[in-house]
């Protein structure tokens, strides 16, 4: 999974989560430590051929912004018919057969996780939020299980979910892949 940069006009580094910036786009590894050496080795002036300016903040940000994407892409689900929330309305989701991705707060309660992990056999399962973040697309304090019915979001929401945990993950290979291309 990668991440693509553009440069702004005033020479400044951004990243290009729905990939539609103009320019030159320069492709990361979804990493958070492979952002961060790219950061910290200015990767970014030397495959862009020019002084570039990297904000301090840059892997925080990329990191803030997945989160935000991928939750408002469950708000959307959620808004569209295609997510529930709950225990009971997930586990009968699943007992339909019409779940595409189960959702559970990291901070959940093991057990809880664990009845419906043994009912989702073959289901993707994404743990990258507290329980106090998954409730917000929901309209919700706290939301401990969701599910994304199957359709055209739920690919979308595991790309973007992949993504996401990359940039959250620490990996052992810290070679960076940095790819520039036109677009």
């Amino acid at each position: 999974m990668l991440i693509r940069f553009a440069i702004s006009p005033d020479g400044t580094v951004v990243p290009d989560l729905q990939e539609k910036l103009p320019g030159r786009g320069l492709w990361l590894t979804a990493r958070g430590d492979i952002i961060r050496r790219a950061c910290a080795e200015n990767v970014f002036s030397k495959e862009a051929r020019r002084n570039v300016t990297v904000p301090a903040e840059l892997p925080v940000s990329v990191n803030a912004l997945m989160n935000s994407r991928c939750l408002d892409l469950i708000g959307l689900a959620r808004r569209s018919g295609a997510a529930v929330a709950g225990f009971e309305k997930v586990r009968t989701a699943i007992d339909s057969g019409e779940v595409a991705l189960l959702v559970e707060a990291s901070d959940g309660a093991e057990d809880g996780r664990e009845k419906l992990a043994r009912r989702a056999v073959g289901v993707e399962t994404l743990f990258l939020w507290t329980a106090d973040q998954l409730g917000a697309p929901f309209g919700r304090e706290r939301c401990v299980h969701a599910a994304i019915l199957a359709g055209g979001l739920a690919g979308r929401l595991a790309r973007e979910a992949r993504r996401c945990a990359g940039i959250q993950s620490e990996g052992a290979d810290i070679g960076t892949q940095l790819e520039l291309q036109e677009s």
